[in-house]
């Protein structure tokens, strides 16, 4: 009670004051707001933004938990202390020495993504003089999640400035952005630091993975082998079971490897109305479809096993489902509100051509075995077009049927 009441004297002493944005979402976090619509209102509900954040979080805390097992999994793997498992309750992944391995090496991500995140969200609410908006408490989470668990804590702090300042803030803050800023920072990362986030290794705890391949002791120190994207794109073999790749016991980005917990959260998403199911369903299509062709063309003979495409053209087009981080970005991603197209028929075009766009580039960028990222983003940009359209079209048939009935 103490520590409500100082919290709003500090609210009321700074109020109408530049740090008055500062206090507000300090006081608003903790506690619900104390004020009530005045007048009449023409919908009432019960979810705000704060609320349908704190529900996307929910959906990721599974991925966040399981990528933190994963990471610590895939270091005592790769040392040999443990062996592969294949069932999803297996004892030796969910021991505890998996989860402090990861946990080391992910919260500090976790930790410097919040912390340099909301500081600039901190930093423009007194500056412009605005409330401090909740739209980071998601991007925040996300983007541990989708970035390499060795990644420099300095590059993730510098890309975060970036994407905030770049990808949101100048466009006027929550809501009015263009860009997945998520996928934005990693956008970032990827073109500033290539080397870091090709993603092609897997991660060994307390390694430099430009040290050589043993270290003391002949532990491995780093490297000790390639992500199934990275060496299907070197046409080398499958080397993981489809159990393995679904429940997620593959190297990866944190919160990418588990399909299971991914579709887990995409049904909780859809069940609260937060994610569309449009837009999900269509991306699924979209990279059936494409996957599907190059089968085809693979098929046709068109394509031979000395291409340097052949390995992820030859692949089966329902395993382009689970692996790499489509699934990761069809449901978490590709379903923001505010960049993803707002009609119901721009969803259904605009998913499509997500999961379409992300396998081709996919198999077209062998030194970047992955598409995802820049297919969203790509789609963002004409999400707005989409829905130009779609609205026109919308326009012209009413207008079709109106002088119809006129005549």
């Amino acid at each position: 009670m103490g520590l409500k009441q100082n919290l709003h004297n500090l609210k009321e002493k700074y109020k109408g004051t530049k740090m008055a944005p500062a206090f507000n979402a300090i006081h608003t976090f903790l506690y619900l707001p104390n004020e009530t619509t005045h007048g009449g209102t023409h919908i009432k509900a019960a979810d705000d933004l704060k609320r349908t954040m704190n529900i996307v979080i929910m959906a990721l805390v599974p991925c966040l938990l399981f990528g933190m097992f994963n990471a610590g999994y895939q270091h005592h793997l790769a040392t040999g202390e443990i062996e592969r498992v294949t069932g999803f309750f297996s004892g030796s992944f969910w021991n505890f020495d998996n989860l402090w391995v990861g946990a080391l090496k992910i919260l500090p991500l976790v930790l410097v993504s919040y912390v340099v995140g909301l500081v600039i969200e901190f930093i423009f609410a007194v500056i412009k003089g605005h409330e401090v908006e909740e739209g980071y408490l998601v991007t925040g989470m996300l983007v541990p999640l989708i970035v390499p668990v060795d990644l420099p804590l300095w590059m993730l702090a510098v890309a975060v400035i970036f994407g905030v300042v770049i990808g949101k803030e100048v466009f006027g803050g929550t809501g009015m952005n263009i860009l997945n800023p998520a996928l934005t920072i990693r956008a970032f990362l990827f073109f500033a630091y290539p080397t870091w986030m090709s993603g092609d290794k897997v991660w060994v705890y307390g390694a430099d993975p430009r040290v050589g391949m043993l270290g003391q002791n002949g532990v491995p120190d780093a490297i000790s082998g390639e992500t199934i994207l990275g060496s299907l794109a070197q046409s080398q073999p499958l080397n993981y079971s489809v159990s393995e790749m679904f429940f997620g016991f593959i190297p990866g980005s944190v919160g990418e490897t588990s399909t299971l917990l991914i579709l887990l959260g995409a049904l909780f998403l859809i069940f609260t109305k937060i994610g569309s199911w449009r837009i999900m369903l269509s991306a699924v299509l979209g990279a059936l479809v494409m996957g599907y062709i190059f089968n085809l063309v693979v098929d046709a003979g068109v394509i031979t096993e000395t291409s340097k495409f052949y390995g992820l053209m030859s692949l089966d087009f329902w395993k382009h489902l689970i692996i790499g981080g489509f699934a990761f970005g069809a449901v978490y991603m590709a379903t923001d509100p505010v960049t993803a197209s707002q009609t119901n028929k721009g969803k259904w075009i605009y998913g499509f051509l997500i999961g379409f766009i992300s396998i081709m580039i996919r198999v077209f960028n062998p030194a970047y075995p992955e598409g995802v990222m820049l297919a969203i983003l790509l789609m963002n940009v004409f999400a707005p077009t989409i829905d130009h359209y779609v609205v026109q079209g919308n326009i012209k048939k009413r207008l079709k049927r109106a002088k119809v009935k006129t005549a």
